[in-house]
C-alpha cells in the first residue's frame, strides 16, 4: 500500500455522509447556482477521502490513526 489510513471509522462515515449531501446539492443546483460547482468538488473530495480512509491534508500535519482505540 502506498498510504496508511489516518481516519477513524466515525470520521470516515461522517465524511461519506457529508460528501453525498454535497454531491446531491450540487446535482440539484448545478445549472442555477455557481456555488454548486465548489460544493460539488468539496463533496466529491470528502466522499473520496472517506471511502479510501486516507486524508492527504491530515497526513501533511502528521496525524496518525491511534490503533489502540
Amino acid at each position: 500500500m502506498l498510504y496508511v489510513k489516518n481516519l477513524p471509522g466515525w470520521e470516515r462515515a461522517l465524511r461519506i455522509a457529508l460528501g453525498l449531501i454535497g454531491l446531491a446539492f450540487a446535482a440539484l443546483n448545478w445549472p442555477a447556482d455557481a456555488m454548486a460547482v465548489a460544493v460539488g468538488l468539496m463533496g466529491a473530495m470528502l466522499a473520496l477521502t472517506g471511502l479510501v480512509g486516507f486524508c492527504p491534508m491530515c497526513a501533511m500535519v502528521g496525524r496518525k490513526l491511534d490503533k489502540g482505540r
